[in-house]
């Protein structure tokens, strides 16, 4: 079983990173999947997506169910070594030790099957002569963007809207790591992005729009994508794996080290340019979720 994780398991807003760039760094093979108290109520919320509309949350090109399988093998290799307290692996069947939930490993499309028994989302990328397009994926959890609109694109092509990525710098790192990432190396990075509710699927663009006279928390959700990638050993396509922590902002009050994750988050909101601001959805909330955040902050330091 799972001891409750605290809400913001993952603070990327905390000074240790700046948005809008790589901000990669090295993870083991150990924490390379990320089961939490909140396995259930996301495996659940994958079957009714899947149920309601499989093909708006998953696809796959011809010629790529060789690497499916090779995506379930490897993440089924380490459910068993490195999550033997959450997963039981018997034969053809994945187990959910703590409600008993059966995923048949047998079935196929074999990258269905590996996202149904993971948190992650799955996108297999495979290179060709524009780079590297996105070949395969299971996205039950995008944010701000959909599967139908990015299906077969390439890496330039899928981060079209992002600010800076192609035609800069940060568009010519992705491409090279993707280049470069070798077999057994994993890495990992994270966004971050604020939220007016606290939906898991969202393939649209949102706006934060909040009025003057209106408090700016308790309605919104602090949303961090855990992103990792790894080479697929065999085929030599990439794995992209995408892991939603999404945590009402009210919470951040209870938090011990509240001012200064306030304090950052702030800087980093004041940070952003026009075009990063429109990006984010935070054209028209920026200035009242500001004064919200340095509130907690002068609350704390005030009371020392």
């Amino acid at each position: 079983m799972h001891k409750p994780a605290p809400p913001f398991q993952h603070t990327p807003y905390d000074g240790t990173s700046l948005p809008f760039t790589m901000g990669l760094k090295p993870i083991t093979e150990e924490t390379w999947l990320e089961p939490d108290p909140f396995l259930e109520k996301h495996l659940a919320e994958k079957d009714r997506l899947l149920e309601a509309d499989r093909d708006a949350v998953f696809r796959a090109e011809d010629g790529t169910r060789n690497a499916q399988y090779e995506i379930l093998t490897l993440i089924v290799e380490n459910l068993q070594r490195h999550h033997g307290a959450t997963y039981s692996i018997r034969k053809n069947q994945g187990i959910i030790k703590s409600t008993g939930r059966t995923v048949d490993l047998d079935d196929e499309p074999a990258l269905l099957t590996a996202a149904r028994l993971v948190q992650e989302d799955l996108v297999l990328m495979r290179p060709g002569p524009d780079g590297y397009r996105l070949a395969a994926a299971c996205l039950c959890f995008p944010s701000s963007w959909s599967l139908a609109e990015k299906f077969g694109q390439s890496m330039s092509g899928i981060h079209k809207p992002v600010p800076g990525f192609n035609g800069h710098r940060m568009g010519m790192m992705v491409a090279r790591l993707f280049d470069n990432l070798k077999a057994g190396q994993y890495v990992c990075r994270f966004n971050w992005s604020i939220y007016p509710d606290g939906e898991l699927h969202h393939p649209e663009a949102k706006q934060i729009d909040i009025d003057n006279d209106e408090a700016a928390l308790p309605r919104l959700f602090l949303r961090v994508e855990r992103q990792t990638l790894r080479r697929l050993p065999k085929s030599g396509d990439v794995l992209f794996t995408i892991k939603i922590h999404h945590d009402p902002l009210t919470a951040l009050q209870n938090q011990p080290n509240r001012a200064a994750l306030a304090a950052h988050l702030k800087d980093q909101l004041m940070g952003l340019d026009l075009d990063q601001l429109a990006y984010k959805g935070l054209t028209r909330g920026r200035e009242a979720l500001v004064e919200a955040l340095a509130e907690i902050a002068a609350e704390v330091e005030g009371a020392l």
